[in-house]
């Protein structure tokens, strides 16, 4: 028996390969099948089985290039109603994967269709539950996101039913690996750890302490972040399936000259920066959003920028390619090309170019002593309950675009959020929208903790 977590930072994300007998399953793969290709190939395996938890909505799957370039089996479970050719397995129908089992549990809640997988050893003991979205660490999947007629608490009382009676009662020692970890949009507050067991889960996870249905649903269902923007689409795209990944890497990558760049620009195409906050403070092109490749990329570009956007790629030279794998994993799939040579060429060409102030932690004392600087604070509502600095408007990054109006654009605007790279989302959405006294805190909120502690309150819980 093998078994491979395979993390992706950038969405918070595990897929994972099962192998016994040079058989493999790979369960929820990213879109780019490579990766799991790559690895059967080295370990010598065929890929018999790609089984999905559920229709995801915050990246679109691999399922379908994986089962085309390989023969395998798409598997979903109970109430899947996909819109192309994939099996449907029914509750507690077990697969065989060489000397392994894994078994069937439909796990509705999070989807209807949401399903979990049973993995038993060539013993026949059960050994590992792949739980999706249906159980995280520390946290359960919410249930807000489905796209359909059910209310989020008619879904949360379903998933109370199937954590009751399909998780619960699973042994202790059962390993549990989850569909995700911290900081997916799929939960409100999932703990740190990659995988856990169902011992530990039942006596700390808050959704498995209570045996009363109306105190899970009140708790599943209250204080949910905000949805980003193409979880709908991503769903809808997953279930009536896509173009293959090839193809979109084939239409996407297209260097540009800085004329054709311009051009194209002209033409209504939004130009996505992806260069650390730094880079871009120092110098981009006019109206550019800055949404760095090293930070959480997929998710802030899925949640500030339209999905049907037309976009232009500024990176640094090298990164073109992942810039765009990384655009294509969460569907946006209208890359109009990229700047050949970065920043470089468009520099050497003389071209106008734009930029933001930046202060660090210790500057900052001695700037609002000196300076009329107002405070914008990009955090999420539980960052600001802990510590804020002194006087500043709270409005959470995923909010900002509706709320423009607001704010003064007359007034200096200094914007922070916990180690800069929010903030620097914030300041070029606000520069490309007319504000033009913007500056942002590098390091955040926690530089100017160490540095300046005197302008930061504590402890606001």
């Amino acid at each position: 028996m093998y078994i491979q977590q395979i993390y992706t930072n950038c969405l918070a994300h595990a897929a994972y390969y099962i192998e016994s007998g040079k058989e493999a399953a790979v369960i929820d793969p990213l879109r780019d099948p490579e990766p799991y290709l790559k690895l059967a190939r080295e370990r010598g395996a065929s890929i018999k089985y790609v089984l999905e938890t559920h229709f995801h909505a915050d990246f679109v799957s691999g399922h379908i290039d994986l089962a085309n370039k390989t023969g395998a089996s798409i598997v979903y479970g109970p109430g899947a109603t996909p819109e192309y050719k994939a099996y449907i397995g029914e509750d507690g129908e077990k697969l065989h994967i060489g000397k392994l089992q894994l078994e069937i549990l439909h796990t509705p809640g999070h989807t209807i269709e949401s399903t979990c997988y049973l993995l038993y050893d060539e013993a026949g003991k059960k050994h590992a539950v792949f739980t999706g979205d249906t159980l995280f660490v520390g946290d359960v999947g919410r249930p807000d996101l489905l796209s359909g007629n059910l209310k989020k608490e008619e879904l949360a009382s379903m998933l109370f039913d199937s954590l009751q009676h399909k998780i619960k009662t699973l042994p202790d020692d059962v390993i549990v690996y989850p569909g995700h970890g911290a900081g997916s949009a799929c939960g409100k507050n999932i703990g740190p750890s990659s995988f856990s067991s169902i011992g530990e889960q039942r006596a700390t996870n808050y959704a498995l302490l209570t045996n009363d249905r109306d105190t899970f649903i009140k708790a599943v269902t209250s204080d949910l972040p905000v949805i980003p923007g193409y979880f709908f689409k991503d769903a809808a795209i997953n279930k009536k399936g896509y173009k293959s990944f090839d193809d979109v890497m084939q239409n996407n990558m297209h260097q540009l000259t800085v004329d054709e760049f311009i051009n194209k620009r002209k033409q209504g195409a939004l130009v996505l920066d992806t260069r650390d906050p730094e880079d871009f403070a120092a110098g981009f092109v006019k109206g550019a959003i800055n949404i760095g490749l090293n930070g959480d990329f997929a998710v802030w570009v899925g949640t500030l920028i339209d999905t049907d956007a037309a976009i232009l790629l500024v990176t640094q030279p090298g990164k073109e390619k992942e810039a765009i794998e990384r655009l294509a994993r969460i569907g946006y799939e209208n890359v109009n090309g990229y700047l050949g040579g970065g920043m470089l060429s468009w520099f050497s060409a003389n071209n106008p170019y734009d930029n933001i102030l930046t202060f660090n932690g210790e500057e900052c004392s001695h700037l609002l002593e000196t300076e009329e600087y107002s405070l914008l604070d990009v955090r999420n509502r539980l960052e600001v309950a802990r510590n804020r600095m002194a006087g500043s408007v709270h409005i959470p990054l995923n909010t900002l675009k509706g709320k423009y109006a607001t704010l003064d654009k007359n007034k200096k605007w200094l914007i922070y959020c916990a180690g800069g790279y929010r903030s620097m989302i914030a300041a070029s959405f606000l520069k490309a929208n007319g504000f033009n006294f913007i500056a942002s805190i590098e390091g955040g909120i926690k530089e100017v903790i160490q540095h300046a502690p005197q302008l930061v309150e504590m402890d606001l819980e």
